[in-house]
């Protein structure tokens, strides 16, 4: 695989500024200007998904936190009814609830990549927000290879991010945008998801493209 470290370092930032965006809108994320960077990051990656979140953050600047907090609880959170649920299994298991059996298969292929959530942290492994920080987390385990000049771990990284989006994220992300869109009329979210769609399928194919290592013998622990 080509090792392009500029684009590493962008591909890194992207995946964690698009996670930060499905936990409970904060301050933070909008004093920072979180989505103006993401969209600028994504215009050398993925000009569509770029557009999308110029989008966001001209609507997350017109909305109320207030606003954005009770959208993103009626979306995630229920208390009473999921209306897209941001949970792997809930999509891919046939029982169709939290911590289902392919949780349990996203929790192993974090450990066979040498990650395991803090006993304090209370997010379901598969959620969604949790799914892009570790490729964020995988991508800056390829970028310090890189810097490291070795190639061959740098494969291996770009390998397991391929292999994790194959297996585990993009099954589920289509259904799961759909759920957002035809469950809210939220500008804010509604360019969230479109902008998280359109990049991660984009990924998929660049890494596709590039790599020369086969997604399905990248984490064959994984299987």
């Amino acid at each position: 695989m080509t090792q392009d470290p500029s684009r590493v370092v962008l591909r890194e930032d992207a995946y964690r500024l698009l996670a930060a965006c499905f936990y409970p809108p904060s301050q933070e994320l909008f004093e920072e200007r979180c989505l103006p960077a993401l969209a600028d990051l994504l215009e050398d990656l993925a000009p569509d998904a770029a557009r999308h979140a110029r989008d966001a953050a001209h609507a997350g600047e017109q909305a109320s936190l207030e606003s954005l907090a009770v959208e993103h609880a009626h979306l995630f959170i229920g208390p009473f009814h999921l209306v897209a649920p941001p949970y792997g299994s809930m999509y891919l298991d046939n029982a169709k609830t939290v911590m289902g059996e392919s949780t349990g298969k996203v929790s192993a292929f974090y450990g066979s990549c040498g990650l395991h959530l803090a006993d304090d942290f209370h997010e379901m492994p598969d959620h969604i927000a949790v799914e892009l920080e570790f490729l964020s987390y995988l991508a800056h385990r390829q970028r310090e290879s890189v810097a490291a000049g070795d190639l061959g771990e740098a494969n291996r990284f770009a390998g397991l991010q391929l292999s994790f989006l194959n297996r585990f994220l993009l099954p589920w992300l289509p259904p799961f945008t759909r759920s957002i869109l035809e469950g809210t009329e939220s500008p804010f979210y509604r360019a969230i998801a479109q902008c998280t769609a359109t990049y991660v399928a984009g990924d998929r194919d660049y890494l596709e493209r590039s790599s020369g290592v086969s997604p399905d013998t990248a984490n064959p622990h994984t299987s």
